[in-house]
């Protein structure tokens, strides 16, 4: 039945062999900054290309500060933390997402509230976010209660899905009406632009993800962004055990963590995001390319908005409903084209089902609906 698709793609990739969801591609400096890694001995957390890598990615980003990750869920996870969550609080969240999101908001001992997404961004909706607030929400000392359970609302992480924006410009003001921390999942979105602004500047704090699947890779790693001093100085002593530096002793002045990026993580990155310009072009053009094929089909490609700048990191289609969806996964992935459907919603997660959460309208049609497509930079 989707025969045309499998072939189209298979066009596009130009093989006959396996082809994978996204791939990473090494094409420029990699070898030769793993070599010189290598050569200093200075491979764990302290090295040059770790502070290079942290200066490049502000400069991209346009970012006072950058601070380096094992992975984008310890990203995440510390965001929340010096944005001040604590133990109790509630976060309001997307359940249309990666669990790295959910999870990054336990390992703070906080509650995940999910509130539903609009469907032409698959993120969270400011206009849920609002109708939420008015209706299930108290002010109290200048900070947010929900009425319901009668737990601080601290901070909203709204995640950028498959490197489209959300419609954060709008979420921002709301939660500054509301004294809520804005916290960016950008874990997706290197390389994309709202409103001629990077993913993961529009609050005090955001993380972004390197994992090997992204569009550029540092091998397992992420990176938070923030102008604020404070945060970025927290952070960044937070991530390497809380030590304060001593000619010899060892002294920790709090609970850190181990969370610092080794520098030959950073040496790959480093490489990878000279590239990036390159893989972004490269990817807009397959992401054209599938728009233009699925135009005329009854399955709908999921497109770039006018006010975005998309990375394009991985292409999703939208079939009729579920059935229609299984039965593309099925066939394509026995035709050696790997093919994946969007995650489940977190709120139907065993860990999550008794979570606190607004209508879920939009996130339960997409997740009936929508399946990405293979969307690696093509050589």
């Amino acid at each position: 039945m989707y025969q045309e698709f499998i072939n189209f793609i298979r066009k596009e990739f130009r093989t006959n062999d396996f082809i994978p969801l996204h791939a990473p591609v090494f094409v420029g400096n990699e070898k030769k900054y793993l070599n010189e890694c290598i050569d200093s001995t200075f491979v764990s957390s302290v090295g040059k290309f770790v502070d290079l890598f942290e200066k490049k990615v502000a400069e991209y980003t346009k970012s006072k500060h950058a601070i380096v990750c094992v992975n984008g869920t310890n990203a995440l996870h510390l965001s929340l933390l010096v944005a001040g969550v604590k133990s109790g609080d509630e976060v309001l969240t997307q359940p249309l997402t990666f669990i790295a999101t959910t999870n990054g908001i336990l390992y703070s001992n906080a509650i995940p509230v999910f509130i539903d997404v609009d469907l032409d961004t698959m993120g969270l909706s400011p206009l849920a976010l609002k109708d939420f607030l008015e209706k299930n929400t108290v002010q109290r000392n200048g900070e947010c209660y929900n009425k319901v359970t009668n737990n601080r609302i601290k901070a909203c992480m709204p995640m950028h899905t498959f490197g489209h924006a959300c419609r954060i410009d709008e979420i921002a003001e709301i939660c500054e009406a509301y004294n809520i921390e804005l916290v960016e999942d950008a874990a997706e979105g290197m390389g994309s632009f709202y409103k001629e602004k990077h993913l993961g500047t529009f609050g005090r704090i955001a993380a972004i993800s390197f994992n090997g699947n992204k569009i550029m890779t540092t091998g397992g790693g992420g990176i938070i962004l923030t102008d604020d001093d404070e945060l970025a100085t927290k952070a960044k002593h937070l991530s390497t055990q809380a030590k304060v530096p001593h000619q010899w002793e060892y002294v920790h002045d709090n609970i850190g963590f181990n969370y610092r990026m080794p520098n030959i993580n950073a040496a790959l990155g480093l490489a990878q995001l000279e590239k990036l310009d390159f893989f972004l072009e490269n990817k807009r053009v397959l992401g054209e390319s599938y728009m233009n094929f699925f135009e005329n089909k009854e399955v709908t490609f999921f497109k770039e908005r006018e006010e975005e700048r998309c990375n394009f990191w991985l292409n999703a289609i939208l079939f009729n409903n579920r059935n229609e969806r299984d039965a593309f996964l099925k066939e394509s992935n026995e035709a050696g084209v790997m093919t994946r459907p969007i995650w489940q919603l977190m709120n139907k997660l065993p860990m999550f089902e008794n979570n606190f959460k607004g209508p879920l309208t939009n996130s339960e049609w997409l997740e009936d609906r929508v399946v990405n497509i293979p969307s690696s930079v093509r050589l």
